[in-house]
């Protein structure tokens, strides 16, 4: 591995991003930092309001700015800082240097567009190029993805396709100006278990030949196991445990990730034999003082209640947000 791939293509240091309600401004996203090298998947996970699209949208600077304010911290494309660009620049890097995969295609995609004209449009806007020349090159990107017939295929719409293929038609005007980072946001929930399987089979031979940064905002865990190299895992707008792929799952420390991880369903057990996760994570709104995980979590203590945990390293490559946990992982060491 060279020095130039071991350095982070994309990295958030101490990202805040807060959201207006009520008069008042609170944090949706507090203190994430991430990075992501070259030829690297980073998974997100976490459960619906626990801030992995938010921060997602915060990277892209895709927020509304009415309600929406970046409230700290740096979003640094090989060390560029995004968050202090103005819109005409960051606009310029969308699409080319970063691009972004939503759930459901149908709500990105033109109706009044073939998908053709939509990624060719999508070159346009960062190469000056022909149309003609453009359009060549969406075929060359449809082609990639593989989509059958691609040529035929190229002038029809949107909904001429079944979801899985404008998912892949969204995959190809994503990757379509060659971007350094892919953030991807929940591509694959929409789709059933076979197209899933194709779809992360298909990223991920696209980022080993690309080179690509790769950001995979999930809640499923299975998936997380295919594709992810290193999981970041996301409670009440923070990252609660971050480490390599095979140390989440053989050794997950904080009882949030331990919760995850019996909810999942398996193959080899009973449906009986999960065990959901009671509660419901903090409202933005309503944010304890403490842990957030608390009052959801079997290990809390008295201080748990009173002190907010820092992320702590406890491994090479592992951190957790845990009081409990960091102090024995100290002991042990």
């Amino acid at each position: 591995m060279t020095t130039q791939d071991m350095q982070p293509v994309l990295a958030l240091r101490g990202l805040r991003t807060e959201f207006r309600i009520d008069g008042a401004w609170h944090a949706a996203v507090r203190d994430v930092s991430l990075e992501v090298r070259r030829n690297e998947t980073l998974a997100i996970v976490g459960e619906s309001g626990s801030g992995k699209s938010v921060t997602a949208l915060s990277i892209m600077r895709l927020l509304p700015d009415a309600g929406t304010r970046h409230g700290g911290g740096q979003i640094l494309l090989e060390g560029r800082d995004l968050a202090a660009l103005h819109e005409k620049e960051m606009a310029l890097l969308r699409g080319n240097d970063m691009a972004m995969i939503f759930q459901e295609p149908m709500t990105s995609l033109n109706p009044t567009m073939t998908v053709g004209d939509q990624i060719a449009e999508a070159i346009r806007q960062h190469r000056k190029i022909s149309w003609q020349e453009a359009r060549a090159l969406a075929l060359q990107a449809l082609e990639e993805v593989k989509i059958p017939a691609a040529a035929e295929r190229f002038d029809s719409y949107p909904h001429h396709f079944s979801g899985g293929m404008r998912q892949r038609v969204m995959i190809a005007m994503a990757l379509a100006c060659k971007p350094k980072v892919l953030l991807a946001d929940e591509p694959t929930t929409a789709l059933d278990v076979t197209i899933q399987a194709q779809i992360l089979g298909l990223l991920a031979d696209l980022k080993a030949a690309r080179g690509m940064a790769v950001v995979f905002i999930t809640h499923n865990l299975g998936v997380v196991a295919q594709i992810a190299d290193r999981v970041a895992v996301m409670y009440a707008g923070q990252v609660v445990e971050a480490a390599d792929v095979r140390e989440i799952f053989a050794r997950p420390t904080h009882p949030y990730t331990e919760a995850l991880l019996r909810a999942m369903p398996r193959v080899d057990e009973d449906t009986e034999a999960l065990l959901p996760i009671p509660g419901a994570v903090p409202a933005i709104t309503a944010m304890p003082a403490g842990c957030a995980y608390a009052s959801r979590c079997p290990l809390r203590q008295p201080r748990c209640e009173a002190t907010e945990p820092q992320l702590a390293q406890i491994g090479a490559a592992h951190s957790v947000r845990c009081l409990v946990r960091a102090d024995a992982a100290q002991e042990i060491a």
